[in-house]
């Protein structure tokens, strides 16, 4: 429920959603996007970035947040723990969301034994998260080179190209994966694949699965884990550390038993690194749209073992995060909503964006709005802007919002806030990494046997991921990267050690650097703080 001090900025939207119906705002030019996001949007302050002094990204710009990690030894004392390990295996998958299952699954596939661990549960991830859908080019007028030239377009075309070439290709082929498999993606009144447009994006290409797309997958991908014969399930056991062996190659990790507070050591031939982003470290302050779990531990983990990074000075701050109620702030509400005419609108009760720009320009364009005073203020003293959803109802029919998006619905009339009757407070939110461990075309990185898959990954969406991407990435990733590790089961993983954090620990010393941070933080300090 709504204070009266929001109710009146509320009347303002009412008043003035009739002549708001039918305007009609252009499209930024290249030259006021670039001036919009060198002003406002939190990748470009300054201030919140240095540029990293260790390792083989040494020189280049990334957040504060992530720079103490890679430039922090590890709380952990080393000589205490056993590297002889307790299980040995063909594919270590460390992470239980899309990229990992998805990786375990084709692994198996190949014959491979296969652990997957996780820090929380299987599923416990961003990809529950994922709301508004995924991007495949599957209609009719779309095609992958298409759907290759808004993927490099939202990125500033500092994507990879081989690596987004190789998503869009193997788009289609992973909907048909996905529909072997049981997931019902929604329909159209022909029983064809249901597909809209969305910010940046030409063409109609998103499906989805009502407003819980993620979820939805998930728990296909679930009852598919549990039906593999060869795969060995961890969970509440976090890698703390990999391991390499005298070359240098990655051959293990070291896991942290949550519940018996105990490491122990997997020794495999390869590894697939699919843990998540980092949106729980809350650059700048902001707030996350993330899982709990995603602090960063693969960048951290693969750093150490001397993988290249790729993007890290580049996040993604969605622009509809929840600003209202107090114990929501940073939920997301899915773009779909601007994709199907909720307006967004500033504390006059204007627009002042097209709402079907790229992300990043929305999220540049309502922070430019609360700092020039357009905003809305709560009584707790955050400011956001409007979201008019009730707009949204009005154009598409009495029940509409109910149907199409029912468990937003739901979450927001637990708090007494009807979306068909009230807009939204919104402002960005901390939503994905775009940057991440620097892959191959298989999922590779620099480090021999070690791969990655996932919001853990870099080099695919460049400087802006558009929506409905970070799916398909998953799983386009996930499979290349559990097939190519498959292959090196006949391989001799050689001892294990640590030789490479010892060496880089060395170097820490020899430059006089020093970090207050936990590294890896595994989870936020709000939640270290219960345990």
């Amino acid at each position: 429920m709504y204070p009266d001090s929001l109710c009146d900025s509320i009347a303002i939207v009412d008043a003035t959603r009739e002549k708001r119906k039918g305007e009609e705002l252009l499209r930024l030019t290249s030259a006021e996007m670039e001036g919009l996001l060198r002003r406002y949007h939190p990748d470009y302050r300054e201030a919140g970035f240095r540029n990293l002094r260790i390792g083989a990204n040494r020189g280049d710009r990334t957040t504060h947040e992530i720079a103490d990690l890679l430039e922090a030894f590890s709380n952990l004392d080393h000589s205490k723990i056993s590297l002889e390990p307790e299980f040995d295996t063909d594919v270590l998958v460390l992470g239980g969301g899309g990229a990992g299952v998805t990786a375990a699954l084709f692994a198996e596939s190949m014959g491979a034994r296969v652990i997957l661990a996780t820090k929380l549960r299987v599923g416990n991830s961003n990809t529950i998260m994922a709301l508004g859908g995924m991007q495949a080019s599957v209609h009719e007028d779309d095609s992958p080179v298409r759907h290759f030239a808004d993927t490099m377009g939202a990125g500033k075309f500092a994507g990879k190209r081989e690596l987004v070439k190789t998503m869009v290709e193997d788009g289609p082929a992973i909907v048909k994966w996905l529909l072997e498999l049981g997931v019902d993606f929604d329909r159209d009144e022909e029983g064809n694949l249901a597909t809209r447009k969305a910010g940046g994006i030409t063409a109609p290409r998103i499906i989805s699965i009502g407003d819980y797309t993620g979820l939805n997958i998930m728990k296909v991908l679930k009852d598919e884990i549990r039906k593999g014969e060869g795969i060995e399930v961890m969970e509440f056991a976090p890698a703390v550390e990999l391991t390499t062996n005298g070359f240098g190659e990655c051959n293990g990790a070291v896991l942290f038993d949550l519940g018996r507070k105990r490491h122990f050591t997997v020794r495999a031939r390869a590894v697939v690194l699919a843990t998540g982003g980092s949106g729980r470290l809350h650059f700048q302050g902001f707030p996350s749209s993330n899982n709990f779990g995603a602090t960063g531990d693969a960048i951290v983990l693969a750093y150490r073992a001397g993988a290249r990074l790729e993007g890290i000075d580049s996040f993604q701050y969605h622009p509809t995060g929840v600003m209202f109620p107090d114990h929501m702030v940073g939920v997301l509400v899915t773009e779909a909503a601007r994709s199907l005419g909720g307006q967004l609108v500033n504390g006059k009760g204007e627009r002042f964006i097209n709402e079907l720009e790229t992300r990043d320009a929305c999220s540049a364009a309502i922070i430019r709005e609360c700092e020039e005073g357009n905003g809305v203020r709560t009584p707790a003293g955050k400011v956001g802007v409007w979201l008019d959803t009730p707009l949204i109802e009005e154009t598409q029919g009495k029940g509409f919002l109910k149907r199409r998006f029912p468990s937003m619905y739901r979450h927001f009339m637990r708090v007494k806030i009807d979306i068909s009757k009230r807009p939204l407070l919104t402002y960005p939110t901390l939503h994905y990494q775009n940057g991440g461990i620097l892959i191959d075309e298989k999922g590779e990185t620099t480090v021999r046997n070690l791969f990655t898959a996932g919001e853990a990954a870099g080099g695919i969406h460049g400087r802006n991921r558009a929506m409905g991407n970070s799916l398909l990435d998953i799983f386009v990733f996930g499979r290349r990267a559990g097939l190519a590790a498959a292959k090196r089961k006949y391989s001799e993983p050689g001892n294990v050690t640590l030789g490479h954090v010892y060496r880089y620990y060395d170097r820490l010393k020899s430059l006089r650097i020093s970090s207050v941070a936990t590294s890896p933080t595994l989870f936020p300090e709000f939640i270290v703080s219960k345990l």
